[in-house]
C-alpha cells in the first residue's frame, strides 16, 4: 500500500497533467478565436463585422480586437508553467506589454464600443461594467507589482487574466441561451425578434465574464484558506 507521501506526489502529478491539458485547450481555443477575429476585422470592412456600428466607431472596434489579441498572447505567455521562475526579467517585460499594449488600450476601446452597442441596454451595461472591472483589476495588479507586493500582484493579475479570456466563454453562452429560450419566442417574447435577440445578448455578455470571475474568486479564497494556519491545539 502506498504511503501518504507517494499518494501526495501522485496527486500532484495528476494536477500538473490536468493543468497542462487545460492550458493546452486554452491556447488552442485562444489561437483559433484570434485567428478568426483578426482575419475578419483586419480587413477593415464594416460589412464583415459581427457588431453593426456607426462608421466612425468601427475602427475603434478593430483596435479593440487587435489590442485584445495582444493581451491574450501576453497572458498565455505569463500563464505558461515556469516562465516567471525561469526569467523574471522576461516576465516583467511581457507583463508591461500585457498592460500597456494590451489591456489598457483594449479596455478603453471597449468602453467606447460599449456605448454604441446595438445589442440592447442590458448588454451595453454589461460591456461597460466589464471594461471597467477589467481595467481596474489590471491596473491594481500592475501597481502592486511596481510596489513589490508580489502576492497581491499575482492575485489581481489572475483576475485580470480570467477576464481577458472571458471573451471565449461569452461565445459559449450565446448558443446555450438561444436553445433555452427558442421555444418561448411566441409566448414570453410575443414574437418580438429584437427583444429575443437583446435577451440572448444580455445573458451571454453578463454570464460570459461574471461566472469566470466568481469562479476565480472562489479559487483564490480556497487558496488563502489552505495557507492559513490551523487552530491551536
Amino acid at each position: 500500500m502506498s504511503n501518504p507521501q507517494e499518494r501526495t506526489d501522485a496527486l500532484s502529478r495528476e494536477r500538473t497533467v490536468a493543468g497542462r491539458l487545460a492550458l493546452a485547450l486554452l491556447v488552442t481555443a485562444s489561437l483559433v478565436f484570434m485567428g478568426v477575429a483578426l482575419h475578419r476585422y483586419l480587413s477593415l470592412d464594416p460589412a464583415r463585422s459581427l457588431v453593426p456600428l456607426p462608421p466612425g466607431v468601427h475602427p475603434v472596434l478593430v483596435a479593440h480586437v487587435v489590442f485584445g489579441s495582444v493581451a491574450m498572447l501576453a497572458a498565455l505567455h505569463q500563464f505558461w508553467p515556469g516562465v516567471r521562475d525561469r526569467s523574471r526579467s522576461m516576465h516583467r517585460r511581457v507583463g508591461r506589454v500585457y498592460v500597456l499594449a494590451g489591456v489598457l488600450p483594449a479596455g478603453i476601446c471597449a468602453v467606447v464600443v460599449a456605448c454604441y452597442s446595438p445589442f440592447g441596454p442590458v448588454a451595453r451595461a454589461s460591456n461597460l461594467v466589464f471594461a471597467s472591472v477589467w481595467l481596474g483589476a489590471t491596473l491594481a495588479g500592475y501597481r502592486a507589482g511596481r510596489r513589490g507586493e508580489f502576492e497581491i500582484h499575482r492575485r489581481w493579475m489572475i483576475r485580470s487574466g480570467v477576464l481577458t479570456f472571458s471573451i471565449l466563454t461569452n461565445r459559449l453562452w450565446g448558443p446555450i441561451a438561444y436553445l433555452a429560450l427558442e421555444g418561448q419566442r411566441a409566448t414570453t417574447f410575443h414574437g418580438d425578434e429584437t427583444f429575443f435577440a437583446w435577451t440572448i445578448a444580455g445573458l451571454s455578455t453578463w454570464l460570459g465574464w461574471t461566472l469566470p470571475l466568481l469562479a476565480v474568486e472562489a479559487f483564490l479564497e480556497w487558496e488563502s484558506s489552505t495557507d492559513r494556519p490551523g487552530p491551536a491545539a
